[in-house]
């Protein structure tokens, strides 16, 4: 859902003096040089490590000043540092000299999500000039610049967006998806690898492993091909209706593989029209599936081969009777003996997910794992799991307690064999599981009490719940990067008012070795960046903390009275509140214009526990407003110079849509909104995102969350933008919800951005009309 397309193009993106004058001009010049003058303002905040062939000892550079780097060699057994500006000086073997090859974060050619702010930090190593180009959804380039000989350059950007280099010729160097922490790249002429990496190998081939034999499909059926002899029809009813379809996978023994058996659907189509193309005068129309939620989908049944006897077995759905296809393929997975293998079932509506098992021999299915909820299965990030084969269980994810943790399945019989991280806490992520050491290594969230509970930090427990053990410390949002003997690990740890702090820590107890880097952000606070406030402040309960931040602008005067602006994206999926240090370019562009721009997350968002997450459950239209009111009327309170009389809100696809009920339900409090791109009434959006959390079948929990159907309770001021290309969300959405404003004599402002697709508002012209709208409507009202 938050699939904005949200890099800022600032420079020249809008002038000061066409709508502005006095007080205002200066605030936009402010404002428009604030990335300039920013950039490249924060040291000490980037340590990739490289390891020499001991394991013990690495070496890396860091920026230490504008143009000057620091060479830095560290024992990491004893913790001695030793720091040199250059590498000889390092005494570092001529076949380790400069060994760096380009960092490949492996990628697709094309932005395919959006995640937090972070950045990606570009070293040029090679003897000539390189071009850097951001790559949109739809594989456009966007160049950003060029990197000079040994150039090093930050580029602002969001997790998951998409970086290309090429060489001065625009031959490709690498691919480079952005991560959640600052992702740092040294461009080493080579050509990079543009495949993501696959977590389980499948042959798509549908040969066996064995080579003699592979499966292929003929008019709407399947057939046995012998690496020699006559080919065998496997199967003989299928229809265009209800086809045969692979690929086939395949046992590890050759004796058997399972393929596919779909009752296909009529697909939904959604046309829009492109009114500028680059390439001809006249418009051009775009088609594309889209199912939407309450659509009939396809169903698909495995149907298990059986080489020897060449038979085809449907497997009896009895327990996956609502098996759907666009909620991802079924996963199956044989057993290393080949007698059984596994799928998913992910039941229509999210409160059912189990994981089963067939019998190669007889086709008999039964459950292994049987997760069910009253509100939803979140299984897009709560249904993890490790098959540890040598042992024959399984560790899954479930938050079956209230809390996202790990459980030890005995896959044989189904049973649980204990709870592995207990607690009123969640699990974040699994790095790393040792089957022989039995134990686990993840990032969870709220452990320590009385820290941010949004916090990651790295901890060890063993697969018996014994032992657990936190092995990071910093206060702050930590990520991890072990060794290549997974004897010590890099420690990173930040906060938005706190820039990196990079540490080397032993695994086995996470005792601190030695600090290796402490970020300054000193020249950044003395560019005209405001350090961000965070704050936290009681809910709609009166007992639940609500955490965000606080950013005013660098000219900020506490006598003064400033409008406040909270940007929102209270999508469930996923808390969105900034915790690690970053430039927010967006947010403190929009304070140097004079607001006090505010983020926070209330309930129904992710990461806080199952009964703060099922707040959303069929009430998308809260969005968690109760809880951030409370929090910005706490903040205020304390904060004179935060004028509650003027206060708007802006966000972009979910946010969008929260944006616009602000000024339907609570508009004794906001007065302004900018709404782009959203969805609106959520029948119209994509359906996985849709049925995660409103369910299925569609009822009036849709009608409910609907801005179409409340639009009659408008008030204040309303901009409403979308983008024409935006096959995201789709853009009639936007156009309903025009078209209930229309009906019902209400005043507001639509823009249409041509030739662009989600994420209208982050375009340069988008992100200006945003800021004219927010400022004329905001601080000009008082004048």
């Amino acid at each position: 859902m938050k699939n904005i397309l949200s890099l800022l193009l600032l420079a020249g993106c809008f002038t000061a003096g066409n709508l502005f004058a006095g007080d205002n001009a200066v605030d936009y010049k402010r404002a428009q040089s604030l990335a300039r003058r920013t950039e490249g303002k924060v040291f000490r905040d980037a340590v990739a490590p490289h390891w020499l062939p001991d394991n013990r000892h690495f070496w890396y550079r860091v920026t230490t000043a504008p143009d000057t780097f620091e060479y830095v060699l560290v024992d990491a057994d004893t913790g001695e540092i030793k720091r040199a500006s250059s590498a000889e000086k390092l005494g570092l073997p001529d076949g380790e000299r400069l060994s760096t090859s380009t960092q490949k974060s492996l990628a697709p050619k094309r932005t395919t999500h959006t995640g937090g702010e972070t950045a990606i930090r570009l070293n040029n190593t090679t003897a000539g000039s390189v071009e850097v180009f951001w790559v949109n959804e739809s594989g456009e380039r966007r160049p950003y610049g060029r990197l000079r000989p040994g150039e090093t350059k930050e580029f602002h950007t969001y997790a998951g967006h998409v970086w290309l280099v090429t060489d001065s010729l625009g031959s490709p160097l690498g691919f480079f998806e952005a991560a959640p922490d600052i992702l740092e790249v040294a461009i080493d002429g080579k050509p990079g690898k543009t495949e993501r990496p696959r977590r389980e190998r499948r042959n798509r081939s549908g040969q066996s492993p064995d080579e003699n034999f592979s499966v292929k499909f003929e008019n709407e059926n399947a057939v046995l091909v012998p690496a020699s002899g006559a080919t065998t029809a496997l199967t003989t009813n299928g229809t265009p209706g209800n086809p045969y379809r692979g690929p086939a996978v395949w046992s590890p023994d050759s004796k058997h593989c399972v393929i596919f058996s779909v009752q296909q659907v009529t697909q939904r189509v959604v046309t829009i029209v492109e009114s500028s193309p680059a390439d001809q005068l006249q418009p051009k129309l775009i088609q594309y599936d889209y199912f939407k939620p309450g659509d009939a989908l396809p169903q698909v049944q495995p149907v298990l081969i059986d080489v020897a006897s060449q038979t085809a077995t449907v497997i009896p759905n009895d327990l996956f009777s609502n098996a759907f296809t666009p909620y991802g393929e079924l996963n199956i997975r044989w057993s290393p003996r080949g007698d059984e293998f596994y799928f998913d079932y992910n039941q229509r509506g999210h409160q059912l997910y189990r994981v089963l098992a067939v019998n190669a021999t007889n086709g008999a299915i039964r459950t292994v794992v049987d997760e069910r909820s009253k509100t939803f299965v979140d299984y897009e990030t709560k249904t993890w799991r490790e098959w540890l084969d040598d042992s024959g269980e399984l560790l899954w994810m479930s938050e079956r307690d209230g809390w996202a943790h790990l459980w030890l399945y005995d896959v044989a019989t189904g049973a649980v064999k204990n709870l592995v991280t207990p607690g009123n806490w969640v699990v974040r992520e699994v790095l790393k599981v040792d089957a022989t050491k039995r134990q686990v290594w993840f990032l969870a969230s709220g452990v320590r009490p009385g820290e941010d509970p949004y916090h990651h930090q790295l901890c060890r427990v063993n697969f018996d719940g014994s032992g657990f053990v936190q092995l990071t410390e910093g206060d702050g949002d930590n990520s991890v990067e072990f060794s290549p003997d997974s004897r010590y690990f890099i420690a990173r740890w930040s906060r938005v008012d706190q820039p990196t702090v990079t540490e080397l820590r032993r695994s086995d107890d996470g005792k601190l070795i030695c600090e290796l880097e402490r970020g300054d952000d000193s020249r950044l606070v003395k560019a005209g960046w405001s350090v961000p406030e965070r704050f936290v402040a009681k809910g709609r309960d009166g007992k639940t903390d609500i955490y965000g931040v606080i950013i005013k602008p660098s000219n900020f005067d506490p006598k003064k009275k400033y409008p406040v602006v909270e940007e929102v994206y209270a999508g469930p999926q996923d808390s969105f509140a900034p915790q690690k240090f970053g430039r927010y370019l967006r947010q403190h562009t929009l304070a140097e214009l004079g607001f006090i721009v505010v983020q926070a997350d209330g309930l129904g968002t992710d990461n806080r526990g199952k009964a703060f997450h099922d707040v959303c459950w069929k009430n998308l239209k809260d969005a968690g407003f109760p809880d951030r009111i409370a929090w910005i009327q706490a903040a205020a309170k304390t904060r004179p110079w935060m004028d509650l009389s003027r206060v708007g809100i802006y966000g972009g696809s979910a946010g969008g849509q929260n944006a616009m009920r602000a000024l339907l339900d609570y508009n004794d409090f906001y007065k302004v909104a900018v709404a782009d791109c959203g969805c609106h009434d959520n029948r119209m959006d994509k359906l996985w995102w849709n049925e995660q959390w409103l369910g299925w079948p569609v009822d009036d929990s849709y009608v409910r969350s609907s801005n179409v159907e409340d639009a009659a309770k408008l008030k204040g001021k309303l901009l409403l933008m979308v983008g024409e290309l935006d096959q995201n969300v789709d853009p009639a959405s936007t156009m309903q919800v025009v078209n209930a404003l229309e009906k019902a004599g209400k005043d507001f402002e639509f823009i249409v951005i041509t030739g662009t697709g989600h994420g209208s508002a982050e375009t340069p012209y988008g992100s200006k009309r945003r800021m004219d709208f927010l400022v004329r409507n905001l601080i000009d009202v008082r004048k």
